[in-house]
């Protein structure tokens, strides 16, 4: 089984979307593990369960702070955890957007409506009082926006005609308990389904100038120039020449920047079979944290060493603006 993604809990109550994150993740296949429960109210009730669960912890009052700041408090606890990503569980507090862009595409959130309806507080009875047949629950993305991120799961939760708010309350807590802990593991799980990962390297190359796809021997590649002439600065490797690994593979200077980076990393790096001999290097895909802004880096690097001078020049203008 692959390594699991690291998973850094914030709340600020009782926890039960965190008990339900924690519970889940003590089965054996469940890839994502919680490494930190945070909040920022010592008086959490959710934190004894964690500690009781063998969870680490962290506290701290949000009294006193300013927003980006306690932030920073908060986000170094995670570092500090080696937190892949972090999952927010009933943690009332809104997120500066310096955090929120930080973690871009790495934190969640769930909230106690079918986003987009009814964003913020009160969700329950604003349903009922609008009529609606339907309530439930949403998983989505946090970006800088209140409860507007993508959504990554929802389930319905029927209105009874003689609900109330707490009543509705009860059952949508029961499915966020069912929906939050199969969508954090979906989404985590993404990085190592091979067609996802194809899909984002080649969004990222495409986003160089003058750039295509081509498959080549059966690997999915970018090339840079016109399609009758362009050249391959990318490919993806998908256990191809009998290779376990999924990996992208780039064009390197040469053989002593090549061996330098595997013996710094041989964890993330290693010589392709047949590609290996043209002075390519394959960076592993299937961690299941990959560092995307690492692979752009890679994939500008590699665009830069084949690109015709000409368009090699868009970049260097470009940067200038």
């Amino acid at each position: 089984m692959a390594e699991r993604a690291r998973v850094a809990i914030f709340i600020s109550g009782r926890g039960s979307n965190m008990a339900a994150l924690i519970y889940a993740a003590k089965h054996e296949e469940c890839p994502f593990e919680v490494v930190l429960v945070a909040s920022n109210d010592p008086e959490a009730r959710g934190i004894a369960l964690a500690r009781a669960e063998g969870i680490d912890t962290f506290v701290q009052s949000h009294k006193g702070h300013e927003r980006a700041a306690f932030d920073e408090i908060m986000e170094h606890a995670a570092r500090d955890a080696g937190a892949d990503y972090i999952v927010l569980a009933g943690y009332m507090r809104i997120l500066s957007e310096a955090f929120v862009s930080r973690w871009k595409g790495r934190m969640l959130n769930i909230h106690p409506s079918l986003l987009p309806k009814y964003p913020g507080l009160d969700t329950y009875a604003r349903a009922i009082e609008a009529g609606d047949s339907l309530s439930g629950c949403t998983v989505h993305l946090v970006t800088g926006e209140l409860d507007s991120g993508p959504i990554l799961g929802q389930t319905e939760v029927a209105i009874l005609p003689d609900d109330t708010p707490d009543r509705l309350a009860s059952r949508i807590l029961i499915a966020e308990h069912q929906l939050y802990p199969r969508v954090l593991a979906d989404y985590v799980s993404r990085e190592l389904d091979p067609d996802w990962l194809v899909q984002k390297v080649g969004e990222l190359a495409l986003e160089l100038p003058e750039t295509h796809a081509r498959t080549s021997h059966g690997a999915p590649g970018w090339r840079v120039g016109t399609e009758k002439s362009g050249k391959f600065f990318a490919y993806v490797s998908i256990h191809h020449h009998g290779e376990e690994t999924v990996a992208l593979l780039v064009k390197t200077s040469g053989p002593d920047e090549m061996a330098a980076l595997i013996e710094a990393e041989p964890d993330l790096y290693y010589k392709p079979a047949y590609y290996g001999a043209s002075g390519w290097i394959a960076v592993r895909l299937d961690t299941g944290t990959v560092d995307w802004d690492h692979i752009a880096g890679w994939l500008r690097k590699s665009w830069s060493a084949v690109a015709p001078k000409k368009i090699s020049g868009l970049i260097a203008v470009a940067e200038e603006f």
